[in-house]
């Protein structure tokens, strides 16, 4: 665990944590490169050349917000439904299985569970993907709410999936509730929503492009989370 000189506690001004509401790809689930690769396959399909690289960075982001980064605007008004369906049929054909969870998932809900904390997830994945990875990961009992990229009308970095599951969770009290990340896009999200966040590394975003888009605290992901909970005892 790496943090500002302070427990989390300290940073979250003594405020009790209620909820927690987590990201999933990169975060609970290791899908990142994946995602980043069916992406830059999809693109290639309609002439668009990107590096793995480049379209690793925008991983976090949903089709709508990812795919205006590469694609020519007159393109993208004509062809990004089908561009996102192909890469949707293409993630879920050749990609989806080679998905894992990262290490100590369920453990880490059930802990905040057992402590009575409600749990959310917000995800820029679509529904059927986030049910995937509910019970990839084990955890679909565990969850109070959630929302995914069908919900919204806009993907992250925009606010729009952490409003809709604060209201879902009934958190009157943005200061009571927590986001767990692993891009520099959820941490803007939550930010816009004025929800604190925890960035992870384990979904391979540099630390440094955590904390410039607002991480208060790094940890290396949920096996640390559980290890290093002081967090949630202010």
């Amino acid at each position: 665990m790496r943090e500002d000189g302070s427990s989390l506690a300290g940073l979250a001004g003594a405020v009790p944590i209620h909820a927690v509401i987590f990201d999933v790809d990169g975060t609970l689930v290791d899908s990142v490169d994946l995602h980043a690769a069916a992406w830059q396959e999809a693109l290639a399909h309609f002439d668009i050349e990107v590096t793995f690289d480049q379209v690793r960075s925008q991983i976090g982001k949903g089709g709508d917000q990812l795919l205006p980064v590469f694609v020519p605007r007159d393109m993208l008004a004509k062809k990004q439904e089908e561009i996102e369906k192909f890469r949707t049929e293409l993630f879920t054909r050749k990609y989806r299985t080679r998905v894992r969870p990262f290490p100590s998932v369920r453990p880490l809900f059930e802990f905040l569970k057992n402590g009575g904390r409600r749990v959310g997830l917000a995800s820029s994945a679509n529904k059927d993907e986030l049910n995937f990875y509910k019970q990839l990961a084990s955890v679909g009992d565990l969850v109070d709410a959630e929302t995914s990229a069908d919900d919204v009308q806009r993907s992250k970095p925009h606010p729009d999936v952490f409003d809709v599951v604060v209201e879902k969770l009934g958190v009157t009290d943005r200061s009571t509730a927590i986001v767990v990340g692993d891009s520099p896009y959820d941490a803007e999200a939550a930010g816009r929503a004025g929800l604190q966040t925890i960035g992870v590394l384990c979904g391979g975003f540099p630390e440094e492009a955590l904390r410039s888009a607002g991480c208060r605290a790094i940890y290396s992901g949920p096996s640390d989370l559980m290890q290093n909970s002081d967090w949630l005892f202010p």
